[in-house]
Order: structure tokens, then C-alpha cells, then sequence
């Protein structure tokens, strides 16, 4: 974890102010004082602000079912309504693990745990995120394969792991990458417009008994399960 990050969720102060008292040579790790904003926290690092013992703050992982008209950001400069909006103001510290699009829905997770984000978001992992997707006309069956292969999109090569059609223009796709807005521009190569997208599930995780809007703490056989720390287990 950064360490302005981890300094915040200590209790001292925004990200900003933080970054304030390690620019002033306040903060130090292990005995030595650090001025570098870039610095990160290993979790038996001895972090000191003021000769003050910084105390990490106790991990969150909280699931989100955001609605279409939200963006994944703390503030917005537009003045649009974000997803900490729905959620209490005292979990605005924690961070998104990876985003959805203002347009699109469903699951989004938040934790003040980098390694947990981390391991749901690095491609060598492979945690499948399944989608729901609504087009604009009926789907062509012929076109599996291509999306199966993958091809070029301007983020780079994109592909899925699984698309099934559920009705004429309704999908259900499965991604183990994220490339920005990948979904809707694979469609778009083919002429489709994407007219509703939302996440049904992450990993093992489904979108089941949380409605939108609602946000709910995960269970801590969840988050095993998420990280794969029971398979490390078995």
C-alpha cells in the first residue's frame, strides 16, 4: 500500500494532507525518515508520524451494486454522482478494485486491501468477470468464434472466454481481462451498440440478493475465496 494511502487510513489526515507531512520529513519507516510520495508499507513496516506510532486500520471489503448514472471516482469535477455517494462517508477512504463505466451496472468491490485488489485485478490471476449484455439488434452466432480468438481493439488485443446467447440480442459474456471499455468496443467492431452492460459476477461471486444501489460487507469466507487463499489452504 502507498504510504499517503496507508497514512490516511490511519487516521492522519486526506491523501493530500499526508503527502504534506511526508514531503515535511515527518514520516518515517523502520527508523528512517522518508520524503519519497511514491514509498509503499509492507505489513510489519514500523511507520512513525511525529514520533507517533501509525496503526494500520483493520482491512474493509464492502460489494457495491452500482446503478447506470454513477462514476467510479471519490469526486467528480462535473459534479456527477459517484459511487462512494452510496456508500457511508466514513468508508470514502477505501479504493475501487477496477471500474465500470458511467453507462454500465453491477458489481464493484472497494477495500483498503492492495494485495486482495491486486489479485482480482493482474491478468496472470484470471478472475472471470461475467457480464450481462443487452444490444441493440439481434446477435450473430458466427461471430463466437471471433470473439473467442480475440482481435485488435484501440486498448489492445481483447478476447473473451465465454459468450453465450441467452436471447436474440441479449449476451452473457465472460472476461478475464479488462481492457478500458473492452466490451462495448468489441461489439462495436461489428456494428452493434451495447444499450445495456452490466456485471453479474466476480469470480465466484454473484450479483444475487443485492439490489441496486444496496452495498453490503463481504463475509470473510468470500474474501478466502475471492483472493484464493482456500485453494492455498486445500
Amino acid at each position: 500500500m502507498r504510504l499517503n494511502r496507508f497514512l490516511a487510513a490511519a487516521g492522519f489526515g486526506s491523501r493530500r494532507a499526508c503527502e504534506a507531512l511526508i514531503l515535511a520529513g515527518k514520516v518515517s519507516i523502520n527508523g528512517h525518515f522518508i520524503r519519497e510520495l511514491a514509498t509503499t508499507v509492507e505489513p510489519d513496516d514500523d511507520v512513525r508520524v511525529g514520533g507517533k506510532k501509525a496503526r494500520s486500520a483493520p482491512l474493509v471489503y464492502v460489494l457495491v451494486h452500482k446503478p447506470k448514472g454513477f462514476v467510479c471516482t471519490r469526486s467528480d469535477e462535473r459534479g456527477r454522482r459517484t459511487i462512494y455517494d452510496l456508500v457511508p462517508p466514513h468508508m470514502g477512504h477505501l479504493s475501487h478494485v477496477g471500474r465500470l463505466d458511467k453507462e454500465s451496472e453491477g458489481l464493484i468491490i472497494l477495500t483498503n486491501d492492495g494485495k486482495f485488489s491486486q489479485h482480482l485485478t493482474h491478468p496472470t490471476h484470471e478472475v472471470e468477470k461475467e457480464y450481462e449484455v443487452v444490444l441493440d439488434k439481434a446477435f450473430n452466432a458466427e461471430l463466437i468464434p471471433k470473439f473467442l480468438r480475440g482481435f485488435m481493439i484501440e486498448e489492445g488485443r481483447a478476447k473473451v472466454e465465454e459468450l453465450h446467447i441467452i436471447a436474440p440480442a441479449v449476451v452473457k459474456v465472460v472476461l478475464r481481462q479488462g481492457l478500458k471499455r473492452q466490451i462495448r468496443a468489441m461489439f462495436y467492431k461489428f456494428g452493434y451498440e451495447v444499450k445495456r452492460l452490466v456485471r453479474t459476477r466476480i469470480g465466484k461471486l454473484g450479483i444475487r440478493h443485492i439490489g441496486p444501489a444496496e452495498w453490503r460487507f463481504l463475509t470473510p469466507r468470500e474474501v478466502a475465496v475471492l483472493s484464493g487463499a482456500d485453494k492455498k489452504k486445500a
